[in-house]
């Protein structure tokens, strides 16, 4: 692993501008200047946007800078058009989900946030990013390998390591070109593995790395008419499902990640006609449904931009949060949602792996799945 770790930064990767991010500001943040390489990755990434206007706040912590924008909308806009350049020193964590059947797995961050503006974004109303929503790129991707390094090691057993919890996993990986470190550093590994979810459709940099079958690349999809409806900036779902089907040519395991479903007018029809072209056109390892899982500051970012009656807000459990704390649809609508998706997906691909994300026990029980709890996306 060290030859690995003492190449990352060596890699001679060129940055290129990321498909639909065009930053207006970088900040060069705390640690993003502080070792020769990354001074010299810094260089190049503010190279590869030349209109940007570079700002140096080195003793800024990556979620402190300062937008200058009292309204939280205006932050969001702001923070979309703004690349910070920083160090995380804790970007390998655990999930501690609870009133939920979350298999608590390990994830990590070399990045930070999205450039992407999907209006139901939860992560927009998290305290983490709520005071900063800048778009993140984290140069000290060494130490985070080494750290999963350890962390798998005194695992002593093959373990997923998490890429999309907090940040689109491929994104901004034209610019970075982290991926080439990335999956030789997990196909070389004895226990860790790589599960990452994205909606870019920037696989150039995957396909021709030998993955050995420790990457798992699973895309978030929706119908191509709520993708346009709520997924603003992101690729179409034609160029996902194009992504995808070049990934699983090279031999990658895809998964495909519906989440969250949005009950719109005729989505019965809608996602029938969907999950018919992503069964028939691309071979999947497993899928994973999942339901509107927000809360309270990320709901009120998206009705200020879709209006307080909208095909989420509208659908939201009257009863208010679950158990867990985060809004959801009610139950009965959830299962009806399900049903009808597991019916067609049954239908086509019978032995194809289903879970559900973020679900309640009750859910599965009434599914009749409760031998899928824990087998979703996150996890091997």
């Amino acid at each position: 692993m060290e030859n690995l770790f003492s190449a990352v930064e060596d890699a001679g990767y060129r940055p290129h501008p990321a498909p639909g991010f065009r930053p207006r500001r970088i900040v060069l943040a705390k640690g993003s200047l502080t070792r020769p390489r990354r001074r010299r990755m810094t260089e190049q990434i503010c190279r590869a946007y030349p209109e940007a206007r570079v700002i140096e706040q080195a003793e800024v912590s990556h979620n402190r800078v300062d937008l200058g924008e009292a309204d939280a909308v205006a932050a969001l806009r702001c923070g979309k058009r703004t690349l910070v350049l920083a160090e995380h020193r804790s970007a390998v964590r655990q999930s501690t989900e609870q009133g939920n059947t979350c298999p608590n797995y390990w994830h990590f961050s070399p990045y930070g946030f999205c450039p992407y503006g999907c209006h139901y974004c939860y992560l927009a109303g998290t305290p983490g990013v709520r005071f900063s929503p800048t778009v993140k790129v984290f140069l000290n991707l060494a130490e985070i390998l080494a750290e999963i390094d350890r962390v798998a090691t005194r695992l002593s057993e093959p373990t997923a390591f998490y890429l999309g919890k907090l940040q689109d996993g491929l994104a901004l990986d034209p610019l970075t070109g982290y991926s080439r470190t990335l999956v030789p550093f997990f196909a070389a590994h004895r226990y860790a593995r790589m599960t990452l979810l994205t909606k870019s459709a920037s696989v150039e940099n995957l396909l021709d790395l030998d993955h050995g079958g420790h990457t798992t690349l699973s895309w978030s999809l929706n119908p191509a008419e709520t993708i346009a409806a709520f997924e603003a900036g992101t690729p179409p779902l034609a160029e996902r499902l194009r992504a995808m089907k070049r990934c699983a040519g090279a031999g990658y395991p895809v998964r495909a990640v519906v989440m969250p479903i949005i009950p719109v007018p005729g989505w019965q029809q809608s996602y029938e006609g969907f999950l018919d072209g992503l069964l028939e056109g691309v071979p999947l390892e497993r899928i994973t449904l999942g339901g509107i899982c927000s809360y309270r500051a990320a709901r009120g970012l998206m009705e200020r931009r879709l209006g307080r009656s909208n095909a989420i807000s509208d659908a939201f459990d009257p009863d208010g949060p679950s158990p867990d704390g985060r809004l959801r649809y009610p139950a009965h609508l959830r299962v009806e949602l399900y049903q009808h998706m597991i019916r067609i997906i049954r239908s086509r691909a019978p032995d194809l792996d289903i879970g559900l994300c973020l679900e309640e026990e009750h859910v599965f029980q009434s599914l009749g799945l409760t031998g899928a709890i824990g087998r979703c996306n996150c996890v091997l």
